[in-house]
């Protein structure tokens, strides 16, 4: 496969395992502190940012998270990987639509969260935070290129959500506050309700698990129902599988439950899967699944609203071998007794400006094609 000629395929990956060969990975380039929003409030007066107040993250982490992704792109670079990057713009700007003003943008490390790579498609997912809505931009001249250069190439946008104050149950956030994360799980998580309404179709990519002909699909803080509807309707060849799992506020699956290779499967010790129906399909196609090891760490890192748990937040270059964060040693002794060369990447100051290994890469070009590894389905599931 050559990404550079006319004419040639640029864009396929059917799942999470197949050879890497083409990727988008982020930048930290000006990441923000979001400016409140009905979709998410950042409260961390610890680091200089109580509720109600935004700004961009220190230059020096800044400079530390840049060279880490440096790094990993090299490292990619070195295995034969070919690494695109985004463009990012001035995300300290106030934005806004007909509907609303949003004192300022995010940022473009986490390409995961965005975009969605399906066989020969990649979809820009609407994304339900307002500071997050122009994001897209910054990965518009990558998907122009390759409209030009592959002919095949199937360039998407799901509609873009209005995100007016329909779509949210004001004062969520304020008010989950007053309870305990058991509270919440049972308040919130057992009726999947948080602080999406169903006014619209909302979803982020990164809440999508790819398993070939069989799509998993998250229901979370970000991801409402009607979302995973749109899914559904917009992947009528594939099978889409709504996902729920044991977690007071559930945000991208990448952190949760993923696939290792065909049969394998890594799912978080923690957040356990509360749908009978996935644990049956599953089983019922002799799929493995381990629980992942502990974090090595048991705070986040400043101004980082990630969990600890992106410890299993890793990318799979192929089959046999894995990218983990250089700290996880734990994870990383599991996936060697798994049969796994593993392959330690320096990462722990990227988790502030959005992710893990996962979150700030994306899909463009795997071998191999689209596979069932689910011929056994559940009925109505």
């Amino acid at each position: 496969m050559t990404s550079d000629v006319k004419g040639k395929t640029i864009v396929s990956s059917w799942n999470e395992w197949d050879p890497l060969k083409h990727v988008i990975v982020g930048r930290a380039d000006g990441t923000m502190v979001q400016a409140p929003e009905p979709a998410t409030v950042r409260d961390w007066p610890k680091w200089g940012f109580p509720k109600g107040t935004y700004g961009p993250l220190p230059k020096e982490m800044e400079q530390i998270a840049n060279e880490q992704l440096d790094n990993f792109a090299s490292m990619l670079e070195a295995r034969g990987v070919k690494v695109d990057r985004p463009t990012p713009i001035d995300f300290s700007q106030t934005v806004q639509t007909p509907d609303w003003v949003q004192n300022s943008m995010f940022g473009v490390m986490p390409p995961r969260d965005i975009l969605l790579t399906v066989g020969n498609e990649i979809l820009e997912a609407t994304m339900s935070q307002r500071s997050r809505w122009f994001e897209f931009i910054c990965y518009r001249p990558l998907l122009n290129r390759y409209f030009q250069e592959d002919p095949n190439f199937r360039f998407e946008s799901a509609p873009k959500p209005r995100l007016t104050d329909r779509l949210f149950r004001l004062g969520f956030w304020d008010e989950v506050e007053q309870y305990t994360e058991d509270e919440q799980i049972e308040r919130y998580t057992m009726k999947k309700q948080w602080a999406l309404t169903e006014e619209e179709p909302v979803f982020d990519a990164a809440d999508v698990g790819r398993f070939g002909k069989d799509l998993f699909v998250q229901h979370s803080t970000c991801t409402n129902a009607a979302g995973l509807d749109w899914l559904r309707r917009h992947f009528p060849n594939h099978r889409v599988h709504e996902v729920l799992f044991k977690e007071a506020h559930p945000m991208h699956i990448d952190a949760t439950f993923i696939p290792l290779r065909p049969g394998l499967a890594l799912s978080n010790r923690q957040r356990v899967p509360l749908s009978q129906d996935m644990k049956d399909l599953f089983k019922k196609n002799d799929w493995e699944i381990v629980e992942c090891a502990l974090p090595a760490h048991d705070e986040k890192p400043p101004l980082s609203f990630c969990s600890v748990w992106l410890s299993m937040n890793i990318l799979i270059l192929d089959p046999k071998t894995i990218f983990v964060e250089a700290s996880e040693t734990a994870q990383m002794e599991q996936f060697d007794k798994l049969g796994f060369n593993v392959i330690p990447v320096p990462f722990w100051d990227v988790s502030a400006f959005g992710g893990g290994l996962h979150c700030a890469t994306a899909d463009v070009y795997r071998e191999g094609s689209l596979e069932d590894y689910f011929p056994k389905q559940i009925p109505g599931y």
